[in-house]
């Protein structure tokens, strides 16, 4: 094995481990473990230095350090970053995984035709981040305090827009939550039965991240429907990826007691983090898989809004 596979194959252990090490706990590293606000505007994934924001696996990575060393900060950037910024991370302090995916072209000659044929060759490579917490002397707004929230526990206006804006059939009653791929739609439990707004919220952008695997959306399905199959696993954590993305985006704040607000509507809620554990325990890429389905899946949404204005308009 080439060192490039050792090496991806490393970046694959380290970033499962530390996501498995913490659904151990029963506490799932997707609920991000910070306050929304900060003075630079609304805190939705963890962010680069810059402003940028994270996305699929680093947001789950990043998410995970952040609970496992009580970071409140979302801000991350590279030690070279920080001396740039006249930072100096501090003496002992450990760092956290991130990757970077690409790929590059290779000519070779084709053997048959004698032809030059480029090829797609795509890498991951892996590089450490550390919290500005972990960091000292960085520029004051890096350490600004988050402003209060005072937002009242009632139906939030822009969470209701964006699910109302993808178009999903979503019916009320009841008091169980799931996503009917027969009806192509959604029910939800009445807004009342939830012991807060966010939770609702939470709950619909779980079954709307199912809603999306439909033939005529993303196509997406996994080897095995039964309860307890990996496939049936690998489904659930792409939907809880996908509500916490989502959750995160439209700046709903979810407390990571071990409780997810978000997964309440599960009815065996230790027999999926068991199932969850199994998955990851035997295959390192499969939160990468599950990651990767969920940005889309949240990309997916993000893309509707608007579009269903538009048609009507039309």
């Amino acid at each position: 094995m080439s060192d490039q596979s050792n090496s991806r194959q490393d970046i694959y252990t380290r970033i499962t481990a530390s996501i498995v090490a913490q659904l151990e706990t029963g506490v799932q590293p997707w609920i991000r473990p910070w306050s929304a606000g900060h003075p630079a505007g609304p805190i939705t994934r963890p962010l680069r230095v810059g402003g940028q924001p994270y996305s699929g696996i680093n947001v789950l990575s990043l998410w995970a350090s952040a609970i496992a060393q009580k970071f409140a900060a979302p801000i991350w950037m590279t030690y070279r970053q920080a001396q740039e910024l006249g930072g100096q991370v501090r003496k002992g302090e450990r760092g956290s995984p991130v990757v970077y995916a690409n790929a590059m072209i290779r000519t070779a000659t084709d053997p048959r035709s004698g032809d030059e044929v480029e090829t797609s060759i795509r890498f991951l490579k892996g590089y450490t981040v550390f919290n500005v917490e972990q960091i000292d002397g960085l520029p004051s707004q890096f350490y600004a305090p988050p402003p209060e929230r005072t937002e009242p526990l009632q139906r939030i206006k822009r969470a209701d827009a964006f699910f109302a804006a993808t178009g999903a059939a979503i019916e009320h009653g009841g008091s169980r939550a799931f996503y009917r791929p027969s009806t192509d739609t959604i029910r939800m439990p009445p807004f009342g039965l939830f012991r807060d707004a966010e939770s609702y919220y939470a709950t619909l952008a779980h079954e709307g991240t199912h809603w999306t695997s439909h033939a005529a959306r993303l196509a997406r399905e996994f080897e095995g429907k039964r309860f307890g199959s990996e496939g049936y696993a690998m489904e659930e954590l792409v939907a809880e990826l996908g509500a916490a993305f989502l959750c995160s985006d439209l700046d709903l704040a979810l407390a990571n007691d071990g409780h997810d607000a978000g997964a309440q509507h599960l009815e065996a809620h230790s027999s999926y983090i068991a199932n969850w554990l199994t998955v990851l325990k035997n295959d390192s890429r499969a939160v990468f898989t599950a990651a990767a389905h969920a940005q889309r899946a949240a990309d997916y949404l993000h893309r509707l809004q608007g579009a269903t204005a538009a048609a009507v308009a039309s």
